[in-house]
């Protein structure tokens, strides 16, 4: 199954790839040649379709006091840091890198009311970079949960990606698991949570969106 934000790239691939598959045998008269660049094109259909594809994933346990993944990745920051856009103190941050092959569905790590949803403009630098969280592309969204108090949740854009898509508004009443957003073309979440909070996940460790246990109570 593919994620609706994927349609129109979905399709706009697809006959593109039809027409080279098909128009290159016409255009090119070497048989191994015909060949290459139809498989190269095909390669590259199957690389759009994985990119947006939006695996169904059950829940095993729907709690409050449970923090999960909200997106496929890996670990790459645990650390306390200080928040300057929203909390103005000290967060433990936990960031999960996805590269272009991961699943790019930003899903909803906890239950709760969004208390604050921003878009910021800003650069494209590598998703892992230093900076990326304060200076890229990104959106920075608080859900207000019954067990943790208020928990930041940062989509950051990273070199490729060049539109983020946030479902979340202020005063609505959000579901863990259900879908939060997408991210085109390789990105990075951020996950800024109270000082204290029992994490679960090790550093490089690979975590799967609806799956994973980031932290609990």
């Amino acid at each position: 199954m593919f994620h609706k934000e994927g349609a129109k790239i979905i399709l706009f691939s697809l006959l593109i790839a039809v027409s080279i598959i098909l128009g290159v045998e016409y255009l090119i008269s070497i048989p191994w040649l015909v060949k290459v660049v139809q498989i190269v094109t095909l390669l590259f259909l199957v690389i759009v379709l994985q990119f947006f594809r939006n695996p169904k994933r059950t829940l095993d346990d729907i709690a409050d006091h449970l923090i999960l993944a909200p997106v496929d990745g890996k670990v790459v920051v645990i650390e306390e840091v200080y928040e300057p856009e929203y909390f103005k103190d000290r967060r433990l941050m936990v960031s999960i890198f996805m590269s272009p092959i991961n699943v790019h569905v930003t899903r909803y790590a906890l239950n709760g009311m969004v208390t604050y949803s921003k878009y910021h403009p800003g650069k494209y630098l590598v998703a892992w970079h230093p900076k990326a969280s304060e200076e890229n592309e990104r959106t920075t969204i608080v859900i207000d949960n019954p067990v943790y108090g208020e928990v930041m949740y940062r989509q950051i854009a990273g070199a490729l990606a060049k539109r983020i898509v946030n479902y979340a508004k202020v005063g609505h009443r959000v579901n863990q698991g259900e879908d939060a957003g997408f991210i085109k073309f390789g990105s990075r979440v951020d996950l800024y949570l109270p000082l204290g909070t029992n994490v679960n996940v090790v550093l490089n460790q690979k975590a799967r969106g609806n799956k994973t246990v980031i932290a609990n109570k």
